[in-house]
Formats: C-alpha cells, structure tokens, sequence
C-alpha cells in the first residue's frame, strides 16, 4: 500500500528539536516545504497537490481558494493553538479535517514568557542592560518601576493561557487581577479571585497593566484600537502573547507617542515576521520578541507529539485530540 504524504509548511520548529520526524516517516512520505506567506489558494494547493496531510505554521493562509482548489488534503493540523490562517468554515464544506495543538501544551511556557515580557516593562530590564553595556551605570535612577502587589493587572481572555497568568500574578505576586472574556461566567472568574468585567472598557480604565489572551476572531481584530486607547489610564502597560493583529498598530504607536502607553511588550506583531525597519523598533519603552513565548524545549515537545498524535490517530480511526473542525462528511484517504 501506498503511505500518505506529508507536507510539513512554513514550520521552522516542527521536528528539529524532538524524534517527530521520525515518528512520521515510518508511516509515510514526509516533505518540509516552505512558501510566501502571502501566497495565493490557488498556487498553494497546486503546490500541495497529492498531499494527505498538512502540519501548518502561522502562515501563509489556507482560504477558501485553497480548498476548492485541492482535493487531496484530508487533515490539516496546526503546529500551535491559534488557527485564524485557515477558512474553517471552507475546510468544512470540502470535507478536510482541522486540528491543532490543544491549549494545555503550551500552557506554561506561554504563561511565563508573558511574565517575562510584563517584568521586563515594568522594570526596564532591557533598558537598564543596554545601561550597563553602554558604559553608564550611573543612570541606574532613571530605571525605576513599580511592584507588582500595587497594581491591577487586566487579562484579556481567560482560558489555558490567560487563566495560568491570572494565576502566576495573583499567587505568585499578590497583585490585583480583573478579567474580561464574554465566554467565562462570572461566578468561576470570581470563584478564583479575581475581578470581573462586564465590558472591554471597564478591564481598560482600571487596568495599570493589559495583558492579551485571546484567539483571533473577525470580530476582535484590532480589539485594541483608538476606542480602547480612550478607556486606559494614563502610563498603561500593554503585553501581547496571543496574535498580533488584536491591536491596531497605527493607534498604539499614537498613543505611544502621546506617552498614554509607558511601555508596550510583544511576543507576537501583526504582519509577522517583521524587519529592522518596522515602525515600532524606534521606540526605547517597546519590547518585541520574535513569537517564542512557546519556545521551550517542554512547550516544543508537547507540540510535536501532539501533532504526530493526531496523523497517527486518524490513521488509526482513533478520536483526534484538539479537533477545531470535524466534517460530517470527510474526505476520504484516496492512497
């Protein structure tokens, strides 16, 4: 029998730090495939033509071209929790199952580098290195900040991520927490200990720090725009692990330069990757890494097992775990 074929698209991690690559090519062909991020549906599903299974990175995106045009896909599972490049709803109608890493494997590392990158704002970390590198360890007074335990910290999303932030600063620092997410009773965010917001704008106005936890939707695309500028406080800190089109851009870099916002730290930007020339690195008071909050060997691992878990399962006729789309009538494996 012939084995299926494997496309691994656009996924600098998948397989390099773990045996997943092996795993997969005892059962079948395996291929690491890289394309434009914006490539068209149409060249990229001639360009994965014959493929049975796509392991997806955050680009380039599978749309609704993509699947009228391809009729060998059957799985496409995601190398991560976001799936907002891929047209659920068209992967639905021409049969193709979708998956992704559930949320609990990245739990922890994500949770932290959002620790990280909030107490680097907070406490100038970066500024105060670049300080000492630069010979003036006398401007250590400049670099002075504030103690978690004094501040409201707003989460924005509470779920596998955002629920553990909750956690790490409401234990670990005493601070305050009030959470928005409109998918989360209020009795369980208050059962926790934490604040409950009605609205995005209650969170903001009585937020020192914001925090995003949310997966991206259409409707809370650019989330964060000069609406929601208008409801921080003045010196608001902004964190962003989750998708980097949850806030608007131009509005963020005005209120940066009106100094609303003191500091700003991103995992994640919109347009990703970006280049040394990108309008937000001019700024001291902004932090960016390069989308890592996943980056642990843990985090990594659990990624790779859980997407060799999921091939190996449907190949098995087993349940596929963290299933975003099961079609009632999916294609069939044609091998």
């Amino acid at each position: 029998m012939t084995k299926p074929r494997i496309a691994i698209v656009n996924s600098k991690s998948f397989g390099v730090y773990t045996d997943a690559l092996q795993k997969l090519s005892s059962i079948g062909e395996v291929i690491k495939i890289e394309v434009p991020k914006d490539i068209s549906g149409k060249d990229l599903a001639s360009k994965l033509n014959g493929y049975h299974f796509i392991i997806a990175s955050v680009t380039p995106r599978y749309n609704k071209e993509f699947f009228e045009h391809n009729e060998s896909v059957v799985m496409i599972v995601r190398h991560g929790i976001g799936y907002d490049n891929i047209d659920i709803k068209a992967a639905e109608e021409k049969g193709v199952i979708v998956a992704r890493v559930p949320g609990w494997r990245e739990r922890e590392a994500v949770a932290e580098h959002t620790i990280a990158l909030l107490l680097s704002a907070l406490r100038y970390i970066p500024q105060a290195y670049e300080a000492v590198r630069a010979g003036k360890w006398s401007n250590r007074a400049k670099f002075i900040g504030k103690e978690l335990s004094s501040l409201t910290i707003g989460v924005i999303g509470f779920g596998n991520i955002g629920s553990r932030v909750a956690e790490i600063l409401k234990k670990g620092f005493n601070a305050k927490v009030i959470v928005y997410d409109p998918f989360v009773s209020k009795d369980k965010v208050i059962e926790y200990g934490y604040v409950y917001a009605d609205n995005l704008c209650e969170l903001l106005k009585t937020s020192d720090i914001i925090t995003l936890h949310t997966s991206l939707t259409p409707e809370n695309y650019h989330m964060i725009n000069e609406k929601a500028f208008k409801c921080m406080k003045e010196g608001v800190i902004i964190v962003n692990t989750a998708r980097g089109e949850l806030i608007d851009e131009n509005a963020l870099i005005e209120n940066l330069e009106k100094k609303k916002v003191l500091a700003v730290a991103l995992d994640v930007v919109e347009g990703e990757p970006i280049d040394a020339n990108h309008p937000l690195l001019k700024y001291e008071n902004v932090i960016i890494t390069p989308h890592i909050a996943a980056y642990t060997w843990e985090a990594l691992k659990g990624m790779d097992d859980a997407v060799v878990e999921a091939i190996i399962n449907y190949l098995n006729k087993k349940p596929v775990d963290g299933v975003v789309v099961m079609p009632r009538n999916p294609r069939k494996l044609l091998i």
